[in-house]
Order: structure tokens, then C-alpha cells, then sequence
């Protein structure tokens, strides 16, 4: 049986179909309808029929989430694609689809396709890092995704940024409800807000990445900052987990300058006297969590 991953982002709502020996047989995206749950569920729907009719088959339904289901409850927390939280989502979407569904995070999917025949393949320990929209993670040891008694394994972006320099503090609002929070400092509007704070006008990560690129001055200190923080939060994760590699996806992890430039600043925080780890980009670029999705089901 063929198997259809879904990767619900907050901009985007990416589907694939792979077959039994993991071949993609059909692929598309369609924009998110932003805080709209019916029309979430709807455009899953439609999704998932349109894979199948493409297949020529009834297929498994695996959902990455920016999220995760609370054990207690059994409804989303910590979405950032906020119309998601405190809804029966997988419940709705199994009785939408008349089947099982089985839902992770979108940082655990990342990480499942990475360390399955990705980036990471072959690694022990594998952390998969979120740089988009929001930041996330998630944990793979031995093939295996660690969830966690509380379902946020993995969950570095709300913690506070390790090591605040004196104009980092208390740090920006964060949607969870604190400041200073790495997701704050280290999405893509978090890195758009620190150049926006520095004094330059509202322009999206994107066009600050482009314009460090060719030198301006000021997106080339904001980003130099990004990476900094980046390394600071990278190291913590370090210390904690060890893991032999850390892959990153989202769009920020398109930027190819920080997989040379992030290592070397993490050894300052690192708490060993060498630091192997190694910091690799998602060889399956955007389509890493919709691959994963799909192998909930493996």
C-alpha cells in the first residue's frame, strides 16, 4: 500500500504520495487557509483524494503538524498555526477521512525522513531543527522518534536564548506568551523583526538574507547576529542530547553560508573539549517533513 504524507505548515500545506519501495508517485502544495480550521480540514480533504486518485489506490494518511496532541487531552497544543490549538484534530480529520491517521510534529517528520535516507542516514542520534515560520525539533535515536511523556520533546524554540547578550534581554514577545524565546529571536519574523528593531523598514527574511548577500551593512549585521544566536542555542542542544548530527529545514536552512559559519562559534559554548557534531542541511530540502509524514506509517 502506497503512503500519503501531509505536512500542514503555516504558510503552506504540502502532499506526496510514495510508494511501497518509497518512490514519490504524486506531489503538490496549496496555500494554508490561515485561521480557518474547517478550511484546514477541507483542504487536507481534498488533498488526500487527490493523491489517491494519482496513486490508483487507498493509501495510509500521515499529518506533520506545527504542534503536537496533548496526552492529557487529547487536543493540539503549542501549534503556532494557532487556529489548531485546543481542537480534536486528529479525531476530526479520521472521521473527515473516514480512516486512522497518524500525526506528528513537523520537526519529528523533518527528522524521520532525514535520519531514514537523508542528510542524517546512518546517524545514531539525530536532532531535526525547524528554521521557517516558526523553530522546532525533534529527536530520532536508533530510526526511532522520541515524543516524550509530555509530547515536546525536542520543543528548543520556547525556551529562553542561552547566553543573552545585554541588548537581548528581556528579548522579543514570543506568541506563547514569554519573552525572549529562541523561536522569537531565530524564525524567519524573528530574524525580519531584529532588522525592523535595528532600524531598517519591514521587508520579510527572505529579502534580509538577499541583501546580506550583497553587502549591505545592516542585513549583514543582523543576520551575523542570527547566526551567533544561532550557534548559542545549537550548543545547548549539544550539551544536552550529543547527537552525531543536526539537520535543519525551513526556509532559513536554505542559506548556505551557515553550515560553515554556525560551527565554529558554537565551540565557544559547547562544553567538551571537541565538537564532532555535524550541522547539515535537509538533503530532502522542503519536501523533508512531507517525506516523513509519509513514513509514520513504515
Amino acid at each position: 500500500m502506497s503512503k500519503l504524507g501531509i505536512d500542514l505548515g503555516g504558510t503552506k500545506i504540502a502532499a506526496i504520495v510514495l510508494s511501497p519501495d518509497g518512490e514519490v508517485v504524486w506531489q503538490h502544495r496549496v496555500p494554508t487557509p490561515r485561521d480557518d480550521y474547517d478550511a484546514t480540514i477541507d483542504a487536507i480533504a481534498r488533498l488526500v483524494a487527490d493523491g489517491e486518485a494519482a496513486a490508483r489506490e487507498s493509501c495510509t494518511v500521515g499529518v506533520g503538524i506545527p504542534g503536537a496532541i496533548s496526552p492529557a487531552t487529547g487536543l493540539i497544543k503549542n501549534a503556532n498555526s494557532t487556529w489548531l490549538n485546543g481542537r480534536p484534530f486528529k479525531e476530526d480529520l479520521e472521521r473527515r477521512l473516514s480512516r486512522p491517521v497518524r500525526l506528528q510534529n513537523d520537526a519529528n517528520c523533518l527528522a524521520i525522513s532525514e535520519a531514514t535516507d537523508g542528510a542524517a542516514a546512518g546517524a545514531r542520534i539525530v536532532f531535526g531543527v525547524i528554521l521557517g515560520t516558526g523553530v522546532g525539533g525533534g529527536v530520532v535515536v536508533d530510526g526511532n522518534v522520541l515524543t516524550g511523556a509530555n509530547a515536546i520533546a525536542g520543543e528548543w524554540g520556547h525556551n529562553p536564548l542561552p547566553w543573552p547578550e545585554d541588548d537581548e534581554r528581556p528579548g522579543p514577545a514570543c506568541y506563547c506568551g514569554r519573552r525572549g524565546c529562541i523561536e522569537a529571536f531565530l524564525s524567519g519574523p524573528g530574524l525580519a523583526a531584529d532588522y525592523a528593531r535595528r532600524g531598517g523598514e519591514p521587508i520579510r527574511s527572505e529579502e534580509i538574507v538577499a541583501r546580506a548577500a550583497r553587502g549591505d551593512a545592516l542585513a549583514s549585521a543582523v543576520f551575523e547576529s542570527w547566526e551567533r544566536r544561532l550557534a548559542r542555542a545549537l550548543a545547548t542542544i549539544i550539551n544536552v542530547l550529543d547527537p552525531d548530527v543536526i539537520v535543519a529545514g525551513g526556509g532559513l536552512s536554505r542559506v548556505d553560508r551557515i553550515y560553515t559559519n554556525v560551527p565554529p562559534r558554537w565551540r565557544d559554548w559547547v562544553f567538551s573539549d571537541q565538537t564532532v557534531t555535524r550541522f547539515l542541511p535537509a538533503r530532502h530540502g522542503d519536501a523533508s517533513g512531507v517525506r516523513g509524514a509519509a513514513r509514520l506509517w513504515a
